[in-house]
């Protein structure tokens, strides 16, 4: 890839502008090293998509109510969520390139910033499917690449689209995690007004109150046979073993492993408890019970039936299984699950999120699992990744210290904030999922 970039720079000479250092640019990225971030590097070349974009931009900012601050234009209107455009020619050319992995890309290289970045991704998540206008629909097949093969969810491939993520380091996931290491939404008290109470001395009784929520689901206690896909870090089999169960936890990311039997251990209940690094689909045996929590996420759509046939093969007669999946509208579903987006490029290869109804087709069709409980708490997520995201940047002179430049830091903000926005918009939302046999 690297010799394709130097190739592609020789023969543009001038013309193809490198991005500049973002010293001028507020907790800006800093030098942004080509071998490790090619594509936020390199400014592509097209001024005819970049003019496209400046219009496309604008139409859409006057739409969502964005504002858009431009270098020597004047001040947006009060009010407004403002979007900083520091380097309009370097922004407009990605956006017109590359879609919105271009838009995600000039952000790591701070191309563009804002004050309150949630703010403004919440904007623009309102209305998703009206930011390219039906008109003008037919260019999205210019940039919206397809998935590429390597990423695909097979057995090899799905170990490492997991080891992309959650091998990045034990230590950075600490620094804005809560001490449970609890690593998906989590579940607030509420007040009158049914709003999640969220502050961050009440997360890690949040994410007990979901584990424990999940384990009464499928009534685990003392004896019984728990399967989980998806460890984590091993709170949830905690838990579970301090009900008096025996679990098998199954993970694909030898960190996520190693801490969670150091914790297991430690907390005296490594006897019950064992941490596979295993497949989900190659498991065996027979459980009373079995739980995954936002592990559906990273499956991908094709491989669907083999996870719900999985849990159906082992779960014993009588046996409940409980899902936590982040899921979307099935239409969105079905209009994006072949894109192939910055998310998946930089945060979560391989990775679809599912609807309820895509969830009770497939168990329909290849399991004789039916959804007979659906419990929906969105706006805790939302919660959740704020709390996360505010802890992040506290910590982002630790985060340098574990040798996480400036593009991935900016890389996180977006993540954090962009999934903040989807939460708190209901383009996203969270349920757990009771099955059983019908």
């Amino acid at each position: 890839m690297n010799q394709r970039i130097e190739e592609e720079t020789a023969a543009r000479g001038a013309a193809d502008r490198a991005a500049p250092a973002a010293g001028s640019v507020p907790d800006g990225p800093g030098r942004i090293d080509p071998e490790q971030w090619p594509d936020v590097a390199r400014v592509p070349r097209s001024r005819v998509r970049a003019a496209l974009a400046r219009v496309l931009l604008h139409q859409v900012a006057r739409r969502t109510g964005l504002g858009l601050q431009l270098p020597g234009g004047p001040a947006p209107a009060p009010g407004l969520p403002v979007m900083r455009v520091n380097r309009p020619d370097a922004f407009h050319r990605r956006l017109g390139v590359g879609g919105l992995i271009g838009f995600g890309e000039a952000y790591q290289a701070g191309d563009w910033d804002a004050d309150d970045l949630a703010g403004v991704l919440t904007a623009l998540a309102r209305s998703p499917q009206t930011l390219v206008p039906p008109r003008l629909q037919w260019l999205r097949r210019l940039y919206v690449p397809r998935h590429p093969a390597s990423e695909h969810n097979t057995p090899d491939g799905a170990r490492d689209n997991i080891r992309r993520h959650y091998d990045l380091s034990n230590d950075l996931f600490a620094l804005f995690l809560d001490p449970t290491m609890t690593y998906s939404s989590a579940l607030f008290e509420e007040d009158a007004a049914g709003r999640p109470v969220a502050e961050w001395g009440l997360l890690e009784a949040a994410q007990h109150r979901k584990i424990d929520r999940l384990l009464d689901l499928v009534g685990v206690g003392k004896g019984t046979r728990l399967l989980e896909i998806g460890s984590g870090w091993g709170e949830l089999a905690l838990r579970a073993a301090r009900r008096g169960a025996t679990v098998l936890t199954l993970t694909l990311s030898e960190e996520q492993r190693d801490l969670a039997v150091a914790k297991l251990d430690a907390a005296g209940v490594g006897d019950r408890v064992e941490v596979r690094l295993q497949d989900y689909r190659a498991v065996d045996g027979e459980f009373d019970a079995v739980v995954s929590v936002e592990m559906i996420e990273a499956v991908g759509a094709q491989y669907w039936p083999a996870y719900f046939a999985t849990i159906d093969r082992v779960l014993a007669p009588g046996g409940k299984a409980a899902v936590q999946a982040i899921t979307m509208a099935h239409e969105r579903v079905e209009a994006t699950k072949d894109t192939y987006t910055w998310i998946h490029k930089y945060i979560f290869p391989g990775g679809i999120i599912p609807s309820r109804e895509a969830v009770e087709q497939v168990t329909a069709e290849h399991t004789g699992l039916r959804v007979v409980r659906a419990d929906r708490f969105g706006q805790h997520y939302a919660e959740t990744l704020r709390l996360w995201r505010e802890r992040f940047g506290a910590r982002r002179g630790e985060v340098a210290a574990l040798g996480f430049d400036g593009v991935f830091r900016r890389m996180w903000d977006l993540y954090l904030a962009y999934s903040e926005a989807g939460f708190r918009t209901g383009y996203l939302d969270v349920q757990q999922l009771l099955l059983a046999r019908g």
